[in-house]
């Protein structure tokens, strides 16, 4: 009812940029009862609704991804970022969580960004050669442009190898445990998952 307390809990004020989107933030934490937080956030859209105010009639439910969105697109994380958030939030493994969380903390795209400046340094040695024929120095041959080149590649090779297992780790693999009848296959099962997935019995 309008003017009865639904619960009690905790106001928390984030000025921009000290927030997750690097906007403004009032967060409302309240105990975690499902149908507590429905009717709160029931009770918070209605009051914007009344207030006749432009901005407060304008509140509405963020839609899924919002959050990470904005703080995007407000440059607080960068684009392997944002994915990694949906990667934790879909993680089924503990591999997974970890995976994801080195990824939102930054890992990933330090590694994209090392690779992006060796790749700019080697063009900055290619294009002094070019521009300076006459010099006597061999910009390319003295910081070994060869080798730095082989090695950046290297480190492209097992940058993709690593993302493919990414990929894995996210979607997972569909494997057919195949085999004669009795072989031990629901054993197998049941011993790769840890898990008592397939009824077994000693009777043949």
């Amino acid at each position: 009812k309008q003017g009865e307390a639904i619960d009690r809990g905790l106001a928390l004020y984030f000025p921009a940029p000290h927030s997750y989107t690097g906007e403004d933030v009032l967060e409302l934490q309240a105990h975690g009862g499902p149908l507590v937080l429905q009717m709160l956030v029931a009770r918070c859209l209605q009051a914007a609704k009344d207030s006749q105010e432009p901005t407060l009639m304008a509140m509405r439910m963020a839609r899924p991804g919002e959050f990470t969105e904005r703080a995007f697109l407000n440059d607080k994380m960068d684009l392997a970022q944002a994915e990694a958030v949906a990667d934790l939030i879909d993680a089924s493994t503990q591999v997974a969580v970890r995976a994801a969380s080195r990824s939102l903390a930054g890992a990933f795209s330090e590694r994209i960004e090392a690779l992006l400046a060796s790749l700019i340094h080697l063009r900055t040695l290619v294009e002094a050669t070019l521009d300076f024929p006459e010099e006597d120095l061999d910009f390319l041959q003295a910081a070994d442009t060869k080798g730095q080149l082989q090695t950046l590649l290297e480190q492209v090779e097992q940058t993709l190898v690593q993302s493919r297992q990414g990929a894995i780790l996210r979607e997972g693999l569909q494997v057919v445990i195949a085999g004669q009848p009795n072989a031990g296959k629901s054993s197998l099962l049941n011993a790769l998952a840890g898990a008592d997935l397939a009824i077994v019995t000693p009777i043949a």
